[in-house]
């Protein structure tokens, strides 16, 4: 039996460019992974967050194999994760270059405090989630980083997160405030 073929499928391997796109038609949350706190901070932008198990908990974020963030993570065995705000769009934008603040720099323009784990967290992020490592599979060019939660905080009241999807950061529409009963 031959498999059906979907209109416009690729049936050969697709290119890098043509994988990317059809990736960026997922859209994603903005977060910040951040590894140390104080003078050893370092920051990165990152949509690549899954929550993998409840029991334990468990969380999966994907970061390059050749990378800062990845041997630091090895090194010190713990992570935060920040899921951004609307709002903190600048941040995500500012924190994905390879010149981005680290240190007291990156402490400051995050308004950060160091979390129970010792790594930077944001107070007024939508939530963050603080881990111990606890397995890291490589995955091609970059590997995969498991987290046990250890710590985590729920943010506002009124969530506005900042999306990403095909290329640009966006937000979800403002939700209805629920109808009073008649």
């Amino acid at each position: 039996m031959t498999p059906a073929v979907t209109a416009g499928a690729t049936l050969a391997e697709p290119d890098v460019a043509a994988f990317r796109a059809a990736m960026g038609r997922f859209p994603t949350g903005v977060t910040l992974l951040t590894q140390g706190s104080g003078d050893e901070t370092i920051v990165m932008t990152l949509n690549s967050l899954t929550s993998v198990s409840l029991d334990p908990m468990l969380i999966l974020v994907s970061v390059k194999a050749d990378g800062r963030m990845r041997p630091r993570v090895s090194r010190s065995g713990s992570f935060a994760v920040n899921v951004l705000t609307h709002a903190q769009r600048d941040l995500a934008q500012e924190f994905c270059r390879p010149d981005r603040p680290e240190g007291r720099a990156a402490m400051r323009r995050l308004s950060a405090v160091e979390g129970v784990t010792g790594n930077a967290v944001l107070p007024a992020s939508e939530a963050y989630v603080e881990c111990v490592l606890h397995a890291e599979h490589e995955a091609g060019d970059h590997t995969l980083l498991i987290g046990r939660v250890v710590a985590l905080s729920g943010g506002a009241s009124s969530p506005d997160p900042l999306l990403f999807h095909q290329g640009r950061f966006g937000s979800l529409p403002a939700a209805e405030a629920p109808r009073a009963a008649a």
